[in-house]
């Protein structure tokens, strides 16, 4: 079985010290990924700074052009690394999957590479003026999550590189192997030392986030380890952009006609099979369309085939991992014991793999785990509401607050309702429908620090100022 390697400098390096990664829909081991030690880490980010000022130093135009080339790279590999993700992450290849995952991968990387952060004249009258120059912070300590580790891991690399900083990022423990193998291969591209990787467990990303030579943190994940590194970052005084997952809710307008509408509610809620941030994952309903919002929800979630990622047909795979999974069984269990109606699904899969079917689970409200924590699975609690005004009042009753939706026939109405929702992103109509040129993030404790388009961009910069005395003139 093949051991695979991190790249320091442009160069593959492997390690004595090894682990497993399995396929969670099979069991079956894939390979062995490095486990980086405090000396990989120290290498990793010194390639990094030794080759900042070189590549920062390069024209826009040069960076541009270089990272199209990577596009092209990601574009000329798409099946390989799909191939990788599926196996690793348990997305099918098909749907709203691996395929569409690398999809985003290249677009993610072009745009970002076409932008321009041109000089903003701030201030200017007839005795000085001022310009506001963005120029790189310096070395990009990036963390990507297991979810979409692929996509995730450029939505940090790309806007740093284009920034004119470098990069060392470590992927999650749980889908190493698909990001190495990605990073290895732009860096046929790349110059040596712009991006690096390290991997291994949380010790490792410790390693990175305390680093005296990290001048900023990009972080996907739990918002438990975001506290660590804001604490961790402490020491270095590193810049943080963290994005902690959200409990994002989903409000129905009374009366909305939903049979245009439903499979756009599905997929927000169970793309990924839920295992995204900004998933729906609490939806409130009007108590007189509650019973025909769960018939439609039912009957689409039984027509949709789940299974190994790798056949075909299969548009759901499993739960990522065993910890996961077990979260997932635990909050539904949960919400049995405690009166909850099962509409569908509800019970562990036989045989191999962590599958666990589509659950709607209804005759719930806030203030039961259920609802109240983020599930990030296959599992979407249904409540009912008598009022609008009771509707935004639960939506907006949780510590998160990453993003939101509100449905309904009448824009005017549903933006007024999203208008206070307490969420870095509302969508209407649509839920999770991030774009490369609109700025994504979250408030409360869903993180903060935006990515995406100009506001993205600028997140990994830092302004200067230039500031010039114009010449006295002077009178005859």
């Amino acid at each position: 079985m093949e051991k695979y390697a991190f790249t320091i400098n442009g160069v593959s390096i492997h390690s004595p010290k090894v682990f497993e990664v399995n396929n969670p829909a099979t069991g079956e081991l894939l390979g062995y990924a490095p486990i980086a030690d405090k000396t990989h880490v120290n290498a990793a980010v010194e390639a990094a700074r030794t080759a900042q000022p070189l590549w920062a130093a390069k024209s826009d135009e040069e960076r541009k052009e270089i990272l199209m080339q990577v596009s092209q790279v990601l574009v000329d590999h798409t099946d390989y690394l799909a191939q990788w993700i599926t196996k690793e992450q348990g997305k099918p290849m098909a749907g709203p999957g691996s395929m569409f995952e690398m999809q985003a991968c290249v677009g993610w990387t072009q745009v970002p590479a076409s932008l321009d952060l041109p000089v903003e004249v701030v201030f200017e009258d007839e005795t000085r003026k001022d310009e506001m120059h963005r120029k790189p912070i310096g070395v990009i300590g990036a963390i990507a999550p297991w979810n979409w580790p692929l996509m995730i891991a450029i939505w940090q690399i790309i806007p740093a590189l284009r920034a004119g900083n470098t990069v060392v990022l470590k992927p999650s423990e749980y889908t190493t192997i698909g990001t190495l193998e990605m990073i290895r291969l732009m860096n046929t591209i790349l110059p040596k030392g712009v991006l690096n990787s390290i991997s291994g467990d949380g010790l490792v990303g410790a390693h990175l986030v305390e680093h005296s030579g990290v001048d900023k943190i990009m972080f996907t994940g739990s918002e438990k380890t975001a506290k660590k590194i804001i604490q961790a970052s402490g020491g270095n005084m590193a810049r943080l952009t963290l994005e902690c997952g959200g409990n994002d809710p989903a409000i129905i307008l009374p009366g909305t006609d939903m049979e245009s509408k439903a499979q756009d509610l599905f997929w927000g809620a169970f793309i990924n099979m839920g295992q995204t941030c900004a998933c729906a994952k609490r939806l409130y309903v009007h108590e007189e369309d509650y019973e025909r919002v769960v018939q439609t929800l039912d009957t689409i979630a039984r027509q949709m085939p789940m299974g190994n990622g790798l056949d075909e047909g299969i548009v759901l795979g499993p739960i990522q991992n065993q910890m996961q999974y077990d979260k997932v069984s635990d909050l539904v269990e949960d919400a049995k014991r405690n009166g909850a109606d099962i509409i569908s699904g509800g019970e562990a899969m036989d045989g191999p793999g962590y599958f666990y079917p589509i659950t709607l689970i209804g005759n719930v409200d806030n203030g039961t785990r259920i609802v109240d924590e983020e599930q990030f699975g296959p599992v979407l609690p249904i409540i009912k509401y008598k009022t609008i005004e009771e509707a935004i009042a639960k939506a907006n009753d949780t510590k998160t607050g990453l993003g939101g939706s509100v449905w309904g026939d009448d824009i005017e109405q549903a933006t007024q309702v999203a208008s206070r929702i307490e969420t870095g992103t509302v969508w209407i109509n649509q839920h999770g429908a991030i774009h490369p040129m609109v700025p994504f993030g979250g408030i409360k404790e869903s993180g903060y620090g935006v990515e995406f388009g100009l506001e993205g961009l600028k997140g990994v910069t830092q302004p200067q100022i230039i500031s010039i005395k114009k010449p006295t003139v002077q009178t005859a």
